[in-house]
């Protein structure tokens, strides 16, 4: 995945797209190539993709839509969050704008017995139409974010992950050559407070994919373990703990 971090800096939200530009059919084959070629978070969650005309679902945006369906198994949220933003990236890279859809909805709730998870709008976009100076993204300070000291440059560019209505909702604490990351439950946002923790936890899934493109550019390699999200009343929901390693060795 550490091929994809340059369109860290490129990627936006596209929420307008050019009608007159249209995917081709090379780009299609490219965007399939690439879905049978995403690394999951976790092996053992069945998921499959679609790949619909906008018309055929309630979007607004895009010229296509792409479906992920998944078990539901525990982090199968935290899975569609961290495949999908493989795609959105891929999408930059190929001059192809992307936007999370949570609201949009499909007919098609059920896939090969799978459940319907969320879905990214998609179509053919110019390059004035992706981010050309990351420092104008409104996000949360670093010293929000991250508690602890680590290499900046990683801190820095997990920064930029994309959210539900820009909720944000993650928390770092780094000690040494062991990094957690946790889901806040203190989120306020315009979205319904009961759809939160289903869109938070795939925001959760972004921002690993986020951290790992990051860690893996900055030549650390690292061992992780998911956590489990359950209900919980905690202010912060454990999600996932890297133990860091550099290529020379453990820090």
């Amino acid at each position: 995945m550490e091929d994809l971090y340059e369109m860290i800096f490129k990627r936006k939200s596209v929420r307008k797209f050019d009608e007159e530009l249209l995917v081709s059919e090379k780009e299609m084959k490219a965007i399939k190539n690439k879905i049978e070629n995403l690394v999951p978070l976790d092996n053992d969650i069945r998921v499959k993709f679609r790949i619909v005309k906008r018309t055929e679902t309630t979007s607004k945006r895009g010229e296509y839509c792409l479906l992920m369906y998944s078990e539901r198994k525990p982090c199968y949220l935290l899975n569609a969050g961290y495949m999908l933003e493989q795609m959105d990236l891929f999408f930059a890279s190929q001059d192809i704008g992307a936007c999370w859809y949570a609201l949009a909805k499909t007919t098609e709730l059920k896939y090969e017995g799978l459940d319907y998870v969320i879905m990214m709008a998609f179509g053919k976009s110019r390059p004035e139409h992706f981010r050309k100076d990351l420092l104008k993204c409104n996000r949360k300070d670093s010293k929000t974010l991250w508690n602890g000291e680590f290499n900046q440059n990683v801190v820095d560019v997990v920064r930029y992950a994309p959210s539900a209505c820009n909720t944000q909702p993650w928390k770092v604490v780094s000690d040494n050559n062991c990094i957690k990351v946790y889901r806040s439950t203190l989120i306020r946002s315009f979205m319904p407070a009961n759809k939160l923790p289903y869109y938070n936890s795939i925001d959760m899934g972004i921002f690993l994919c986020f951290l790992e493109i990051a860690l893996k550019h900055s030549n650390y390699a690292f061992d992780r373990t998911l956590g489990i999200e359950q209900n919980s009343n905690e202010e912060n929901i454990e999600i996932a703990t890297y133990n860091i390693y550099t290529v020379l060795g453990k820090i």
